[in-house]
């Protein structure tokens, strides 16, 4: 048995891509400034916000638009997808945290969501209490891919690599385990693809939140 479950938030246990995307719209639309496609939206899906408005924006780009940037996406987010962020909990996800618990496996997010609003999805999804240690983007100097999530969550949870598994649905996430050393699943139905989540090379794959779950509750430690 593991000792911990790492997991990603948007895309892995909620659905939020679409509301994300079209939060982006209404900030941009609200700002007045590029008006970038959906696609291109979609792949800044898990880097931290000032990332994603960055490579949408352009490098040159001030940091105080940035930032107004950002305070803007996050009124929109609120306003379009956390009243209802319970009816997008992917299928399997409640139980199957519930069942990881109910077998002593502590829990914990590793988001490229500011802290405070992982909380407030994490809430309003009803999954807060699940989990034992939320750490978002604004707690560390790097983000995903990077090891430092990675770390921090170890080290506050006083684990070893080697007995966690890092579950998530982007290249970033699975290339943050392999950084610090966590075995990973790459989960297919969120924002990258399965050949994209191959070529990063996951411990596992699974197509479902069902079979991660499978998965958790059967790996040994070592194995």
């Amino acid at each position: 048995m593991i000792d911990l479950a790492i997991f990603d938030l948007d895309g892995t246990l909620v659905d939020t891509p679409s509301g994300i995307v079209q939060a982006f719209a209404a900030t941009f639309a609200e700002l007045g400034d590029v008006d970038p496609s959906d696609r291109a939206i979609r792949r800044t899906i898990g880097m931290p916000l000032a990332v994603a408005f960055r490579s949408l924006l352009g490098t040159g780009t001030a940091e105080s638009d940035i930032d107004n940037h950002i305070a803007t996406y996050q009124q929109k987010f609120a306003e379009l997808v956390l009243p209802k962020a319970e009816s997008l909990v992917y299928p399997g996800v409640t139980d199957g945290l519930d069942r990881l618990k109910a077998s002593g496996v502590p829990l914990a997010i590793a988001t490229s969501k500011f802290h405070a609003n992982a909380n407030a999805l994490l809430s309003a999804a009803k999954l807060d209490s699940r989990f034992s240690l939320i750490v978002g983007a604004d707690e560390v100097d790097r983000p995903k891919p990077s090891p430092d999530m990675g770390e921090f969550v170890l080290r506050t949870m006083n684990i070893h690599p080697g007995r966690a598994v890092m579950v998530g649905d982007t290249t970033h996430d699975i290339l943050m385990a392999r950084a610090v050393g966590i075995r990973s699943i790459a989960v297919t139905y969120g924002v990258h693809d399965r050949q994209e989540l191959i070529a990063s090379k996951p411990t596992w794959i699974a197509d479902d939140f069902l079979s991660a779950t499978r998965i958790l509750t059967t790996v040994t430690v070592g194995a």
